[in-house]
């Protein structure tokens, strides 16, 4: 990959990762949630739950509501976040991942446990799903390799027979050398599996990233192009949180405008000084 090839990517993340920084801090501040701030040039704000553990920053009340009174999903809130010891504060309570505002699984556990989402026809139709499916978090999908034996991938989101990877801040998809992806059967390591795993559990695959993210759509469609079964290929998509936002219920849209800067029709640049013009959220 030229030098400039991997600037350009860099560029993409810095831009997002300050403006979730700003808007965060700000959404915060505006409806006094607890947070702190990680150590850095560029901070990251991390929330706290509330002290009766009823509700946490990072989602809207419903969505952790929902979540907390489901299993497979109130256990995804426990994934140790990996990089607490050096970036954050020590605290009493252990820091979790998804506590980050950067964090993509957070941001899609806010769009699919919000009570309405999955009643959306629209929401259906750009997935491909047909009927009701529950979500599962953290799939662990069976990737068969070359030697026979057979690796656990894990996936973002199971739903209905769908595989969903979830996209904000990350640099990349990751790379692996080729000896490692060869096993299998370079770059977008992880896109490779996962389409791989789509492939083995007769799935379909999409990912889900934001729009102001054109070197993962880059990336993404360097791997298409390399995928050899056309019924494969038909089965994986890519879509932006912002296609997906314009069908959501409209509180949900209310939060992921003021806290991600997610809007239906685009990106929305970031104020420079005003407060965010939204309702409060309750």
């Amino acid at each position: 990959m030229s030098q400039l090839n991997q600037l350009r990517p860099l560029a993409f993340v810095s831009s997002l990762r300050t403006e979730l920084s700003l808007r965060n801090q700000r959404y915060a501040e505006r409806l006094r949630l607890p947070f702190c701030e990680s150590r850095g040039e560029l901070p990251v704000i991390c929330y706290l739950p509330s002290q009766n553990g009823s509700r946490h920053g990072n989602f809207l009340p419903e969505t952790y509501q929902a979540i907390l009174k489901n299993e497979n999903w109130c256990g995804r809130l426990e994934k140790v976040h990996s990089q607490a010891r050096t970036a954050l504060p020590r605290s009493d309570r252990r820091w979790r991942e998804l506590d980050s505002s950067n964090s993509s699984d957070a941001l899609l556990m806010n769009v699919f446990c919000f009570p309405g989402t999955l009643d959306q026809p629209r929401v259906l139709a750009l997935l491909g799903i047909e009927g009701q499916a529950m979500p599962q978090f953290g799939f662990k999908a069976r990737v068969p390799l070359g030697n026979g034996h057979a690796d656990r991938t894990e996936v973002d989101m199971k739903l209905g027979d769908l595989l969903v990877e979830s996209k904000l801040t990350e640099s990349d998809f990751q790379s692996k050398q080729v000896q490692v992806v060869e096993s299998y059967l370079y770059f977008s390591y992880q896109l490779i599996r996962n389409v791989l795993a789509a492939h083995a559990n007769r799935c379909s695959f999409c990912v889900i990233a934001d729009a102001r993210r054109p070197d993962l759509r880059e990336a993404w469609y360097s791997v298409m192009r390399c995928v050899q079964i056309l019924d494969l290929r038909l089965r994986c998509k890519m879509l932006t949180w912002q296609e997906l936002s314009a069908e959501l219920p409209g509180k949900l849209q209310e939060f992921l405008k003021e806290k991600y800067g997610i809007v239906p029709n685009g990106t929305a640049p970031l104020p420079a000084a005003s407060p965010f013009e939204v309702e409060e959220v309750p």
